[in-house]
């Protein structure tokens, strides 16, 4: 062996050991923490445990990140009660480690449980208790709770109350709601953070806050700003909403020769400036006609707050071009509609919503685009040829207006609000392990995206925090992540939510703790960079 090469093993020696080290110290803090009101031991589960793969992968929801190549955290806190949660945090920093906070959902780019550093997740999923009041139309619902159980837990105590949230029931309300989780009620009651009132909070010091105690800065941006990079999230306290006895649902599918470009088109016309009580989604994927060939599909999923009558009523007035028939409405209540949208069975009980294990698993990548203005025929006609000759990704238009066009965008971090037509999602899923397999789908989700430039919002070509892209720019949290933080940070947020935010992040978290590859950063660091360019 080289000279070299005993160096090189040398030091990785010597790094591992200081790296065990850390983590012994740490576990050791952990365990001897003057917070604790319950044991912790318990909850603390390191590579040695058997059961550390099980819990590892519980909670992971995007398969590109369940490789054997995925950096693995050193250790996992399944906190149990308040006190886990405020010593991991006292600790951490006292040993400097990194922590990476996990509440269930999508998290598409693994950022709650991936890492390039030694680190440990703190795992949030114990913490899912839900009180719903019916008399003050309120519910305090902790962040390792899934919108499943809310849904499940309001329609418990009323048929005719809900939540404007996802229509995914497996995922934590923690990372959906403080990111400004959306659903098919938007139109009418706005994101799910328009209608949060007060919330729980671990800070930096340990400390539990609440909105009085925390200040509106504050309060105003763990709804909509992510709440990772501020402290860790315990519960919200939300605002209930009315909903019909009955709702209306129904799914017209429409392929290239039944006019989808005709219909896609005028979608793009009026799906924002349609009856509030009306969502309608619209889907485009790639599959076969009935000669063998690709073509484009257009699916329209939606909700009615109301009947089919009054359904059809508005339809044959604002949309006639998708043709909608009785005979395509079901009338059903709230929840059921909820499981209908997931495609679970007909007929599955409500007891559905309960299970935190999502029907299925894949690889996946997403991203997101703002659609200000109608796309024309031709250039609809453009997208259809490109989405045929790469086949794999899916678009789905998410429509604007209504409720969401009349808050401010400054109300909350989250500032998509007049002005947009619908909000994109671009997915690609697929089935297969393999680093390469993932390179090559993952590149055709940026090739479709790199295409619809000329479509899409610009100025900033403007992205949905919820959506988490990482190719929209990252920070290494250096001394230039407040310039690596813009850059990502404008499209998420826009300028002047983004400066806000960076604001209360340097006021509450100085030294970046709370940190992740597209977290808040300080304005502590550009005084630093702009200090050093003085001297």
């Amino acid at each position: 062996m080289s000279f070299f090469a005993l160096i090189f093993v040398f030091l990785f020696t010597q790094s591992l050991a200081t790296s065990n080290n850390a983590n012994e110290n740490f576990i050791r803090c952990l365990i001897n923490s003057t917070e604790l009101t319950s044991p912790i031991a318990g909850a603390i589960y390191t590579p040695a445990n058997s059961t550390f793969p099980a819990v590892l992968q519980a909670y992971i929801r995007n398969l590109r990140f369940n490789e054997s190549t995925t950096p693995k955290p050193a250790i996992i806190i399944t906190a149990l009660d308040l006190s886990h949660v405020q010593a991991s945090i006292k600790c951490a920093k006292k040993h400097k480690l990194l922590m990476k906070t996990r509440s269930g959902g999508h998290d598409y780019e693994g950022l709650s449980y991936v890492a390039d550093q030694p680190f440990f997740i703190l795992d949030l999923f114990n913490f899912r208790s839900i009180n719903v009041s019916i008399e003050e139309e309120t519910a305090w619902v902790q962040a390792g709770a899934t919108l499943g159980e809310l849904f499940y837990r309001i329609n418990e105590k009323s048929s005719t109350h809900g939540f404007p949230a996802g229509v995914c029931p497996t995922v934590g309300v923690g990372g959906h709601f403080s990111g400004g989780g959306y659903g098919n009620m938007m139109r009418k009651y706005g994101l799910s953070v328009d209608n949060i009132i007060d919330a729980e909070l671990v800070d930096v010091n340990g400390k539990l806050l609440n909105r009085e105690s925390m200040g509106e800065d504050l309060f105003w941006a763990i709804t909509g700003g992510g709440g990772v990079s501020f402290g860790v999230v315990i519960s919200y306290k939300i605002n209930l909403v009315r909903v019909p006895d009955k709702v209306t649902v129904f799914q017209v599918r429409r392929i290239s020769e039944q006019n989808v470009t005709g219909v896609a088109h005028r979608w793009l016309q009026v799906a924002n400036k349609l009856d509030n009580d009306l969502f309608i989604r619209m889907v485009f994927d790639v599959v076969n006609n009935t000669n063998g060939e690709k073509t484009i599909r257009a699916s329209f999923p939606s909700l009615y707050l109301g009947n089919a009558t009054n359904l059809i009523n508005i339809m044959d007035q604002s949309f006639p071009e998708l043709g909608l028939q009785r005979s395509d409405c079901q009338e059903m209540n709230w929840t059921q509609s909820i499981l209908w949208y997931y495609s679970f069975p007909p007929g599955s009980p409500d007891t559905t919503l309960l299970s935190r294990i999502p029907r299925t698993l894949t690889h996946l990548k997403r991203k997101s685009d703002y659609v200000k203005n109608p796309i024309s025929k031709q250039g609809l006609r453009l997208i259809f040829r490109k989405m045929i000759e790469l086949q794999l990704p899916v678009l789905t238009f998410n429509p604007y207006g209504g409720r969401m066009a009349e808050i401010s965008e400054f109300a909350k971090p989250f500032p998509h609000r007049a002005g947009n037509i619908a909000k994109i999602q671009y997915a690609a899923d697929w089935s297969a392990d393999g680093v390469e397999l993932a390179n090559r789908n993952v590149n055709l989700t940026r090739v479709l995206h790199e295409f619809m430039t000329p479509f899409v919002s610009k100025f900033p070509r403007e992205a949905f925090l919820n959506y988490r892209d990482l190719d929209i720019g990252v920070t290494d949290n250096g001394k230039n992540s407040y310039l690596q933080g813009m850059v990502y940070g404008v499209k998420y947020f826009k300028e002047t939510n983004f400066r806000r935010l960076v604001k209360v992040k340097t006021m509450v978290d100085p030294d970046n703790f709370f940190r992740n590859e597209q977290s808040i950063p300080t304005f502590a660091v550009l005084e630093e960079v702009i200090e050093s360019l003085c001297d």
